[in-house]
Order: structure tokens, then C-alpha cells, then sequence
């Protein structure tokens, strides 16, 4: 059973960083795509970042420029670095995993729409 743990939350000043981390575990050979996802109150949760496992990266277009994602395949990790933080990035960062192949000994299964339990991320003015 694949599991996505996030850490790395917590409470930080406006212009100061933090850095989540989600590691994947299960009996897990390759994931394709990981991510981060964010939702604020009273808010639709939203792409924040996006990586696959070929290299290509993508980012909402309010963290383009401060937020950086990273992923440590070999150890089914995946990192976002967050600088220059705002109140409005006050949310509850998912990780969000797709396309994770999973079994040995010739038998496998390819599954989608993982999620963690999610971090809060709160930014004071």
C-alpha cells in the first residue's frame, strides 16, 4: 500500500523560508509525476508545483520565481523550497503523487491519485 508523508510545515514571518518534504513508501519501483497542491480556507486547492520523472517542471503562476521543486527519485522524495514567503501562501500544502508503479517479481500495478495528509503552511505579516 503506497503511502505519501508529508513534513516540513509550520509558522514562519513574511520574506522568511521553509522547505516540505513527501516521501513516498510502499513497494514502490518508479513514480512518473509528483507534486505539491495547496488549499487556503474557503479556497479551491490549487497547483503550486509539478514535476515529472523525465525532468519536466511546472509552477502556479503566483510562486513561479520563489518556490522551487526538487525530487530525489531513488528515494521516492519530493522537496519544495519556499523563499520570499507571503501571508497569502497561508495554506495546507498536498503532496501529490501519479503514476506509481508498484509489485515485483514480474507482477505490477500502476496507480493514480495519491495524496497525503497534507501541512499547514501559515505566513504572518
Amino acid at each position: 500500500q503506497v503511502q505519501l508523508v508529508e513534513s516540513g510545515g509550520g509558522l514562519v514571518q513574511a520574506g522568511g523560508s521553509l522547505r516540505l518534504s513527501c516521501i513516498a513508501s510502499g513497494s514502490i519501483v518508479s513514480i512518473n509525476e509528483m507534486g505539491w497542491y495547496r488549499q487556503a480556507p474557503g479556497k479551491q486547492r490549487e497547483l503550486v508545483a509539478h514535476a515529472t520523472s523525465g525532468g519536466n517542471i511546472n509552477y502556479g503562476d503566483s510562486v513561479k520565481g520563489r518556490f522551487t521543486i526538487s525530487r530525489d527519485n531513488a528515494k521516492n522524495t519530493v522537496y519544495l523550497q519556499m523563499n520570499s514567503l507571503k501571508p497569502e501562501d497561508t495554506a495546507v500544502y498536498y503532496c501529490n503523487a501519479d503514476g506509481i508503479k508498484t509489485g515485483h517479481g514480474g507482477v505490477y500495478f500502476i496507480g493514480y491519485g495519491y495524496w497525503g495528509q497534507g501541512t499547514q503552511v501559515t505566513v504572518s505579516t
